[in-house]
């Protein structure tokens, strides 16, 4: 926290307060002081002329122009200390009117203390020291409100010409900023609003009629031709917005999201601010913050060593870790393009990081010692595998093998050896009574790099999640694409059911399996209940502005190695709690003695194997595992 002294000074920055550095001289600042001189000396006139009754004559007697020339200086010198000229007059607001009345009140007890002391010097009746003050103040407060009246009539006329039009859901103060900052940005016009409050009905806000209530939006998409929503109520709870959104949605709105408070009150309204409804939207629950003081804890000043930096989970790893200001951050990566789009992300937005992007393959024993030697890391982040079930379920179980399994391997031994002083693997829910290849070879991973840990200084956490909405070959992107094509979205079965969770939070808890883990541990999140998969096409449909009348869902039966749920425990494990209440730790079994020395013979008999013998070796190291017996007796025959 802060020092006192720091605070005050920031919040006097903010409110504008006497702050030189703010008093920046710009030709639009520089015509604001000599409006204002002219308005002040305006106000001295009139204050004279009040005072002696519109008397010409007497009023020139006692008119010193030396005094008054130095009266008025004094004063527009005060608002510019007060802030007054750090403000756009086309955003006046009761902010700006109240550093207005503290530098007119100032400038008005300065120009007192100088008749007081030198009064041969500085004169003007007692009379015109209280008048002129209140006329300045209306003077100054009056242009700058009559040249905001005129920016947004302006700005009306070209509003209603080009923004695009939106109706608005609220007619509260949540709705009324939002019309404000549509008027300024001339990116959007809401052309009516829509509030439940029958108090509200017929009333105008902004220059826009509340026409009915939420109910009636589909007569008044109709009447309005219009079908982009914007949800402006501050009030409601998630599960209310997200049902308001599909409620919407199915009656063909394309629903977007309300600006953050601080973005309506910053002004910044843009294309991207108000959005559209994300994948992240779907998960039907809130989503899972961190804080990133205890994130920071095992990253800041480290050096920080990331596999499969180019994918969707490695991505956005590097980029958190980025946030959290690590002393060195190497990315290692197979595919070159991931490699190089990531690494030119984290340049624009993260120069600062120092970083190394490594070509390599984690099972290259060579290479990754290698790397490992060379930038000595201090936690090393596992991320790299082949994940997409079907693909692995058909003719590369060997190869899904020798990337989950032996690249975890590798991994693991040369942090030992390196003396790495934490590993965090990422694992799957698939891992739990898999069935299916890529979640025995996860499972096998598992119980190996616990294996070849146990008693070394390395400390292991693994962290086991679900499937991550929008990344890299997941349902989102897939229903996404044939939602766009018109159609149909394929869903396996009506009532298969899986755990989600977004990008960010998925890397949150890699990340913060970093900082808590004491080694040994398997981190569950608690990622609420599991989504049918159904209802989560549906959901994309309705969001992306099209009906299920439109789009066909078919269902094409399950694929092999495939279940209708996924469990994130088997039956014999039970969690503790954590520091964080979403996240939670594993009880599980020790590891299996014995399964890193089998693993390697196994290896080392030949130098390829088929499915079948694939999948004959992970039933017997892992015991959980049963195969689908289709792609089974299949690989059987061919073997």
């Amino acid at each position: 926290m802060p020092p006192p002294t720091r605070r005050l000074g920031s919040e006097m920055r903010r409110l504008g307060h006497f702050d030189l550095s703010r008093v920046r001289i710009t030709w639009r600042r520089q015509l604001q002081v000599v409006v204002d001189l002219v308005l002040a000396l305006g106000a001295w006139a009139l204050a004279y002329l009040v005072r002696f009754n519109f008397d010409l004559a007497a009023a020139q007697e006692y008119f010193v122009p030396m005094a008054i020339l130095s009266f008025a200086v004094v004063q527009v010198v005060v608002l510019g200390l007060a802030g007054v000229y750090a403000r756009l007059w086309r955003y006046t607001g009761l902010q700006d009117l109240r550093l207005m009345i503290i530098g007119v009140a100032l400038g008005a007890l300065i120009v007192l203390a100088m008749v007081a002391m030198l009064p041969r010097l500085f004169f003007a009746p007692r009379s015109t020291l209280l008048a002129q003050p209140v006329f300045f103040l209306m003077l100054i407060a009056g242009a700058r409100v009559m040249w905001r009246m005129l920016r947004e009539n302006t700005a009306q006329k070209q509003t209603l010409e080009y923004g695009e039009p939106v109706i608005v859901i609220g007619a509260g103060d949540a709705g009324a900023a939002l019309l404000r900052e549509f008027d300024r940005s001339h990116r959007w016009r809401a052309v009516a609003l829509l509030d439940d409050d029958p108090h509200k009905r017929s009333t105008v806000v902004n220059g826009v009629r509340v026409e009915g209530t939420l109910g009636e939006f589909g007569a008044v998409a109709a009447r309005f031709r219009v079908h982009k929503v914007v949800i402006a109520i501050r009030s409601m709870e998630r599960e209310e917005r997200v049902a308001l959104a599909r409620s919407l949605s199915e009656q063909g709105a394309e629903v977007y999201a309300l600006p953050p408070r601080d973005v309506l009150q910053r002004g910044e309204i843009s294309d991207d601010t108000i959005r559209r409804v994300r994948p992240e939207d779907l998960l039907r629950r809130d989503p899972v913050s961190l804080d990133p003081a205890l994130l920071s804890q095992g990253i800041a000043g480290k050096v920080v060593l990331v596999t499969g930096a180019g994918g969707s989970i490695g991505s956005e790893l590097c980029r958190q870790i980025a946030d959290l200001r690590p002393e060195l951050l190497v990315l290692f990566e197979l595919n070159e393009f991931s490699l190089y789009e990531i690494d030119e992300e984290l340049h624009a937005g993260w120069g600062a990081v120092p970083r190394a992007s490594v070509i390599g393959d984690v099972r290259d024993e060579n290479r990754v010692q290698e790397v490992v030697t060379r930038y000595r890391p201090d936690v090393v982040f596992h991320a790299a595998a082949y994940k997409h079930v079907p693909l692995m379920e058909q003719v590369n179980a060997f190869e899904a093998l020798r990337n989950n399994v032996l690249g975890t391997f590798v991994i693991a031994s040369a942090a030992v050896r390196a003396k790495v002083g934490k590993l965090v693997v990422v694992s799957t829910d698939k891992a739990v009574n898999p069935t299916n290849v890529m979640g025995a070879t996860k499972r096998l991973a598992e119980m190996l790099v616990q294996e070849v840990t146990a008693g070394h200084a390395t400390k292991v956490s693994i962290v086991r999640f679900g499937n991550v909405l929008g990344s890299a070959g997941s349902v989102i992107p897939k229903f996404v694409e044939q939602i766009q094509r018109g159609g149909p979205v394929t869903v396996t079965h009506p009532e298969i059911t899986r755990y989600f969770m977004s990008i960010p939070e998925a890397a949150q808890l890699v990340v913060l399996s970093s900082s808590i883990g004491r080694g040994g541990e398997i981190f569950v999140l608690d990622m609420g209940e599991p989504v049918r998969i159904a209802d989560l096409a549906r959901d994309l449909i309705h969001l992306m502005g099209k009906t299920e009348r439109e789009i066909d869902i078919v269902y094409t039966g399950l694929r092999p190695g495939e279940k209708l749920f996924e469990e994130l425990l088997f039956d014999t494990e039970t969690t503790v709690p954590t520091e964080h209440k979403r996240l939670r730790i594993a009880r599980v079994r020790p590891p299996t003695t014995g399964a890193r020395s089998a693993f390697s013979d196994w290896l080392r008999e030949r130098p390829l194997r088929s499915d079948f013998e694939v999948r004959q070796f992970l039933r017997r190291m892992v015991p959980e595992y049963t195969p689908d017996e289709r792609y089974h007796r299949r690989t059987a025959e061919r073997a």
